[in-house]
C-alpha cells in the first residue's frame, strides 16, 4: 500500500532533460505544456539547476503548490507525456442542446411543409419551429444551422 505522504521525485535522462528543454524554449507549444515542462526541469534532482522544492517552484512560476506535486506525481508515475498534457474531459462542458433524438425531430421539421405564405424552411424558422413544439425552450439559429450540417441537410433547394 502506497503512504499518501510519499514525495515523487523527478529524476530526468539527459535526453527527456534535452526533451523539456527545448518544449518549454521554442514558445510554439500549448502553455500549460510550456509551464509543465518547466516545473519538472525545475524538480529534476539531478541537474545542478533542479532540485527546487514545490513551494519554491510554485512562487517562482505563480502555480499552486498542490499543481506542482500533481505535476511530479503524473512523471513519476505515468512518464513524462501524461505530466505534460492537460487531463481530457469524459463529457463536454455543456451538453449538447439538440441530441440524437432532437436531430431527428429537427430534419423531420425540414422534410415538412413550410409554414403558409413560406416557400421553404429558413433557420429563423425553425429555431421557431422548435420553440412552438416545446423541443426547446431556448436555442440559436447556429446551433440549428451546425446541427443540419452534422446530418448532412441543405436547407437551400437547387431547382432542376
Amino acid at each position: 500500500m502506497s503512504n499518501p505522504n510519499l514525495k515523487y521525485t523527478v529524476y530526468l535522462t539527459p535526453q527527456q532533460r534535452e526533451k523539456l528543454s527545448a518544449i518549454s524554449r521554442n514558445g510554439s507549444a500549448p502553455a500549460k505544456k510550456i509551464l509543465h515542462a518547466r516545473v519538472l526541469l525545475m524538480a529534476d534532482q539531478q541537474h545542478p539547476q533542479g532540485g527546487w522544492k514545490d513551494i519554491q517552484i510554485a512562487e517562482a512560476l505563480g502555480l499552486h503548490v498542490n499543481t506542482v506535486a500533481r505535476i511530479r506525481r503524473n512523471f513519476v508515475r505515468f512518464g513524462w507525456e501524461v505530466a505534460l498534457q492537460r487531463k481530457q474531459r469524459l463529457e463536454p462542458p455543456v451538453p449538447p442542446k439538440l441530441d440524437g433524438e432532437l436531430q431527428e425531430q429537427l430534419a423531420a421539421i425540414c422534410c415538412s411543409e413550410p409554414p403558409k405564405g413560406q416557400t421553404r424552411w429558413t433557420l429563423t424558422l425553425l429555431v421557431d419551429e422548435l420553440k412552438a413544439r416545446g423541443l426547446v425552450t431556448k436555442i440559436s439559429r447556429e446551433t440549428v444551422r451546425k446541427a443540419l450540417r452534422k446530418i448532412n441537410y441543405n436547407l437551400v433547394k437547387t431547382s432542376s
